[in-house]
């Protein structure tokens, strides 16, 4: 694949990202696994970015943190003109100083079109094999899935026997009119991956998770920020 034409100004690929990326049949690129260890704990890129600005205020520009960076928020707080893909560099110099990340967020709905989907799919597995790979980074790859016609290019890019995260905040599995789905596809994962560690922001507390552990596979739930707040305000 040709990534590089002279005089084009490249304002929607970021093309750099996937310099050198070995890429799917459906043109996803290929993010490895670059997570030596699991994350001590996470913070959404919303919550990165205000310690981050509050380490640059009190003149700590070199401060590191051990924790790792979801993107399981609302996608305006990550996903804008001023935000991390169209703004990578700006977004590069926050996350460096953490641990390392999990692979972009964003939004895959039902009632996206498909062309959509596709694109969201990309930039999850390009922006991690970009900081991952070709910045050096700790990286874990992100899996977001829909209904079964989603399942042909949502796993795209991923390595199989490795660590995968998912994130239950929100709809799935939360509601019970999303869990059926969200069970069939957490299953479908697993075929498809066979992960030996599965990452979950928020809660774990469900009967498909605990089927899981009995296969095996390791599951380790990080508390959401929602539920750090009513914990707080339990106290």
């Amino acid at each position: 694949m040709n990534i590089i034409r002279k005089g084009l100004k490249d304002v929607w690929w970021r093309a750099y990202m996937v310099s050198g990326a070995k890429f799917s049949a459906n043109d996803i690129p290929f993010c490895p696994t670059t997570a030596a260890e699991m994350p001590a704990l996470i913070l959404t890129y919303k919550e990165a970015l205000e310690l981050y600005r509050h380490e640059l205020r009190c003149g700590n520009k070199d401060f590191s943190s051990r924790a790792y960076v979801c993107f399981y928020e609302d996608d305006k707080d990550f996903d804008s003109f001023k935000g991390i893909w169209f703004r990578s560099k700006h977004a590069y110099d926050v996350l460096k100083h953490f641990s390392g990340i999990i692979t972009p967020d964003f939004s895959t709905y039902q009632d996206f079109p498909l062309p959509l989907k596709l694109w969201n799919v990309y930039r999850m597995r390009a922006f991690g094999y970009w900081f991952g790979t070709l910045c050096g980074h700790a990286v874990i790859n992100n899996v977001r899935w829909g209904t079964p016609e989603t399942y042909w290019y949502c796993f795209d890019g991923i390595p199989e026997n490795s660590v995968v995260a998912i994130g239950t905040v929100g709809g799935s599995p939360r509601k019970l009119e999303d869990r059926e789905r969200f069970e069939e596809g957490l299953r479908e994962l697993v075929r498809r991956l066979h992960p030996h560690t599965i990452i979950v922001y928020g809660s774990a507390n469900y009967k498909c998770f605990k089927e899981l552990e009995t296969q095996g596979i390791t599951i380790l739930a990080y508390p959401s920020k929602t539920s750090k707040v009513f914990a707080g305000r339990a106290k």
